[in-house]
């Protein structure tokens, strides 16, 4: 275990450019609670920076996007830096690559760890200086921005989950299955380790975390908004529904008809619909 805080940076200074007194995008390695090292992406954003300086004496962008990509997805992956250059219209973007995954330490646990990475990854954004964050997460990334929420109260201003699972366990899909084999057998986490970048952790969860659908009500009154296609190859439509329905009135979703699964299946301009609403919820 780390002694240091999360959302600490490794090895990094972070400074205002000298000519603009505007940061620059930022490349660094954060360390979460219990000690993992998560590389992170700051991207400054095309919007104008807000009038009020912070504490380094740089003008701090108001909003703040911080992306929690999905199961084999990292920092690089192409469908995560378009995920960030269309947010990037409506404020700053945080990318990082989960435990696990890319050049970030540790293995996944799949959801149940993940959500310190992504604490790490809210506390920087803030201590860049941003007042308003939003957690946009995918898939797997979904659960956890949904888990983060609930566990953590008032630490974001609103979040967008986009094709979350609604429970846990779930084989009800070839997808899905596949990829039980990849998390749980040893054969399969070669294939993840070697083929998709991805080193699985061997161990069971113990406890099993809590359940995005047990977490939506928890959110309240942080606005929150499901993303879900209905033609999902992963999670069928009874997932979105169940937490809509968990969320009762503080909770939107949206069904996109003709959408398949996560950030690959997120054209440009339902992208572009997800920064708007998050200008408006998170004002």
């Amino acid at each position: 275990m780390s002694n240091r805080p999360a959302g600490h940076v490794a090895g990094s200074t972070i400074r205002p450019n000298p000519e603009t007194g505007r940061r620059g995008p930022i490349r660094t390695f954060l360390r979460t609670a219990d000690g993992i090292a998560v590389e992170v992406v700051y991207d400054p954003g095309a919007a104008a920076p807000s009038a009020v300086p912070d504490a380094s004496g740089a003008p701090a962008r108001d909003l703040v996007f911080v992306i929690a990509h999905g199961f084999t997805g990292d920092v690089d992956r192409p469908h995560v830096r378009r995920v960030a250059r269309v947010l990037r219209a409506h404020g700053a973007v945080v990318t990082f690559s989960f435990r696990g995954h890319g050049r970030s330490g540790g293995r996944s646990t799949v959801g149940d760890k993940e959500v310190l990475d992504l604490a790490a990854a809210v506390e920087w954004a803030r201590g860049l200086g941003h007042a308003r964050v939003v957690t946009v997460g995918f898939s797997m990334g979904g659960s956890v921005v949904l888990r983060h929420a609930a566990l953590r109260p008032g630490a974001v201003a609103a979040v967008v989950a986009v094709s979350s699972p609604a429970r846990w366990y779930y084989r009800g899909t070839a997808p899905m299955r596949r990829l039980h084999w990849l998390v749980t057998r040893p054969a399969g986490r070669l294939v993840g380790r070697y083929g998709l970048r991805t080193r699985i952790h061997h161990r069971d969860w113990n406890p099993v975390p809590l359940s995005p659908v047990q977490a939506v009500p928890r959110i309240a009154p942080t606005p929150l908004l499901l993303v879900h296609g209905d033609r999902d190859g992963y999670f069928p439509l009874d997932h979105p529904r169940m937490l809509a329905g968990a969320a009762g009135d503080h909770g939107e979703l949206w069904i996109e008809a003709g959408m398949g699964h996560a950030e690959n299946a997120a054209d440009d301009a339902l992208l572009a619909r997800i920064g708007d609403w998050a200008v408006s919820a998170a004002g």
